[in-house]
């Protein structure tokens, strides 16, 4: 039997990798990855690979779902490696295949990174504790139009939590879903609404490219945000709580939006 080992790329490039994490892909007899839950800086498996000396094998969502490379890789090598940009249990989990391996009589391990579910609030200086429910955003088609995600930001601030919205990406394709094009579409879903979740003064975040060397972050009216260009992706929007915490005012108010953004 063997040991999957979940190891986090993080949310910069490889350098971001532990030193633990690359002791154990060092061991591995085989190295998968998938790269159609985030966006792995161009280069970052190539520059593993060659520090591992062998290659890395990048698996699609199906082939990762049906859980089978993987379970036959375990079969075959007392260790085997499984790469996720950011945290593989954090806002993409990867249970499944966790159960599956453990189902099969194998043991996992567990080697944890950074991830947008606690960078982005340490990013605009909010409190972890004081979120709720994370929210996404897919992309638009004729015949899905979930009210959901607002349904979602309205019950967090009923209850006084930030919230965290992610934004829908297909790597594979080169599209990413940016911050305006999600207010737009949240904004469509708004219209007409008596009581908006999210109305044209509401003061929000947005970050983008968290764990880089271009990060950044913005704060200001929603209105005026939707006509913001905030550069590469990836991007992500924080809808405040209803109240602030002193500490989280005076760092939202050196972020707000003045014709320029901040930098990281």
């Amino acid at each position: 039997m063997g040991q999957l080992a979940f190891i986090g790329l993080g949310l910069g490039d490889d350098r971001d990798l532990s030193l633990r994490a690359r002791e154990v892909l060092r061991r591995c007899g085989v190295v998968f990855s998938e790269t159609y839950t985030s966006l792995v800086a161009p280069g970052s498996l190539e520059r593993i690979a060659r520090e591992l000396g062998r290659p890395i094998i990048s698996l699609t969502r199906p082939e990762v779902e049906s859980e089978g490379p993987v379970l036959d890789a375990l079969k075959r090598h007392s260790e085997v490696g499984f790469l996720v940009a950011g945290d593989p249990f954090a806002a993409t989990t990867h249970v499944a295949l966790r159960l599956a391996a453990e189902k099969a009589g194998h043991t996992w391990s567990y080697l944890p990174n950074a991830s947008i579910v606690t960078s982005a609030p340490g990013f605009l200086g909010l409190q972890q504790y004081r979120f709720g429910r994370v929210v996404s955003i897919p992309f638009p088609a004729p015949d899905f139009a979930p009210r959901s995600p607002l349904d979602g930001i309205a019950q967090n601030r009923a209850q006084d939590f930030h919230t965290l919205v992610l934004l829908d990406l297909r790597p594979d394709e080169g599209r990413f879903l940016t911050a305006p094009e999600a207010l737009g579409i949240l904004t469509a879903r708004d219209a007409g609404s008596s009581d908006p979740v999210l109305p044209a003064d509401l003061s929000i975040a947005v970050v983008a490219r968290v764990g880089t060397d271009s990060a950044r972050a913005w704060y200001g009216p929603r209105a005026r945000l939707a006509a913001v260009d905030f550069g590469p992706p990836l991007h992500s929007i924080v809808v405040p709580a209803r109240t602030l915490h002193f500490e989280e005012k005076e760092s939202l108010a050196r972020i707000r939006l003045d014709g320029v953004g901040a930098d990281g």
